[in-house]
């Protein structure tokens, strides 16, 4: 491996560990937040770091063009909450591995109508086998209410993707992206301020929340966009695979959660299964591009 494909692969785990110890950190922070207070935050510290660094020009585009920001705006708001709500009653590691459910599925139908698709669907069995293994041999341990939280968050992530293809093709550089991430901050203001309260008059904790904002969005995006500069594509999304397993370490190390072996192997198939998908994938570039 070469130098530079090698710091790329740093990139890429430096940007999954700044992910998770920013979800670590807003775990910690809900007490005095809510899960929504702290959506709101990152996504607003997030759409102020953006809208400075990309300047998006505002004119020259279609109305199409705009409801497709209004759109990927709108997912980005949703997922951000599912997840936050599914992180309160779910171990870290738990709720990653489900979310990541939603661009595992899409990989797979993406190579349905390949060569690939056998494969697709042994991929297919063995993550449904691992998210059977999450129930750590009982299902009754994890919140059922918090699996569907995270299965939602699961879904959005899908049309996330989805969304920021489009947004992409209309839009310049990170233009497309500042723009919807300001009308998710703004979508969920209004939810913030109910769950976050008085708490929003800290100082301190709102501090805390730009620090989230940084770490789960702002590093990561920088440490992407350098690593798809010096990766192909099938290499970046394989190493984006691993994020349950970086998810389950930060859990583990930072918040104390402990997982049960079953849980630990349930954790491994979606992260061997997503891996497969993501390579089936990459054999069929005419129908895979679209979605990435």
């Amino acid at each position: 491996m070469s130098a530079r494909a090698a710091s790329a692969v740093l990139f890429v785990v430096v940007g999954l560990a700044c992910q998770e110890v920013g979800a670590s950190l807003a775990y910690l922070l809900f007490p005095a937040m809510g899960p929504l207070g702290m959506v709101m935050l990152r996504l607003v510290f997030s759409a102020v770091i953006l809208l400075a660094i990309a300047r998006p020009r505002m004119r020259g585009y279609r109305r199409a063009d705009w409801w497709a920001v209004v759109q990927f705006g709108a997912v980005l708001a949703l997922m951000n909450g599912l997840f936050y709500l599914a992180l309160e009653r779910l171990p870290l590691g738990v709720t990653v591995t489900i979310e990541v459910l939603g661009p595992l599925t899409l990989s797979i139908v993406a190579s349905r109508r390949t060569s690939a698709w056998p494969w697709s669907l042994l991929w297919a069995a063995l993550a449904f086998v691992g998210v059977l293994a999450l129930g750590g041999g009982g299902w009754d341990r994890l919140d059922p209410l918090g699996v569907l939280l995270a299965l939602g968050a699961a879904a959005s992530w899908a049309f996330y993707i989805l969304s920021s293809a489009r947004v992409g093709a209309a839009f310049p550089r990170l233009d497309g992206l500042a723009l919807a991430m300001t009308v998710g901050a703004l979508l969920s203001l209004p939810f913030g301020i109910l769950n976050a309260g008085g708490a929003l008059l800290r100082i301190d904790l709102v501090a805390l929340g730009a620090a989230v904002a940084v770490l789960s969005s702002t590093i990561p995006y920088a440490l992407e966009l350098i690593s798809l500069r010096r990766l192909p594509a099938s290499a970046f999304a394989v190493l984006m695979s691993l994020a349950p397993a970086t998810a389950a370490l930060a859990g583990f190390i930072l918040l104390g959660q402990h997982l049960a072996w079953l849980e630990i192997v349930g954790i491994g198939l979606v992260v061997v299964a997503s891996i497969g998908a993501v390579r089936a994938a990459g054999r069929a570039p005419e129908v895979a591009e679209p979605v990435g």
